[in-house]
């Protein structure tokens, strides 16, 4: 492939990235740091199937046996950004058919919503079976 073309094709794509932001706010996604080690972390898929509230993602609550990584599928027609209520981790912007990268998700689990959405909301669980940890602020029901 010559050059030309792939410099084009990277605009395109970049093109494309960019055209499909909202808003929500700017910054680079961030995701905290891993900590201890040892073992196999446990991953998860949460779907992203709608934009309604709390039906918008499934599994939800997504249930981790202990620390482990949790990624966005977005199969909606709309772009979304996941972002920790506390703030400890932003996805990015997810286009459709697109899946996050892997974020790190707290021992304790944690409660998220659409920054793009905010009334779909979702939370993750330490462990199957274990509530997620409270709710508190603007994005809870």
């Amino acid at each position: 492939m010559s050059a030309r073309r792939m410099y084009g094709r990277a605009a395109l794509v970049m093109a494309l990235l960019s055209a499909g932001c909202g808003g929500g706010g700017g910054g680079t996604p961030t995701s905290p740091t891993p900590s201890g080690g040892g073992g196999a972390a446990a991953a998860v898929t949460v779907n992203i199937v709608a934009t309604s509230g709390s039906q918008a993602f499934t599994p939800n609550p997504a249930a981790l046996a202990g620390a482990g990584t949790v990624a966005w599928r977005n199969n909606d027609g709309l772009v979304h950004r996941i972002v920790a209520n506390d703030g400890t981790f932003d996805t990015g912007d997810i286009a459709p058919g697109a899946t996050s990268r892997a974020i790190q998700s707290p021992a304790a689990g944690t409660n998220y919503h659409c920054s793009l959405h905010p009334a779909m909301i979702g939370a993750i669980s330490p462990s199957q079976g274990e509530p997620p940890p409270p709710c508190t602020g603007p994005y809870c029901d």
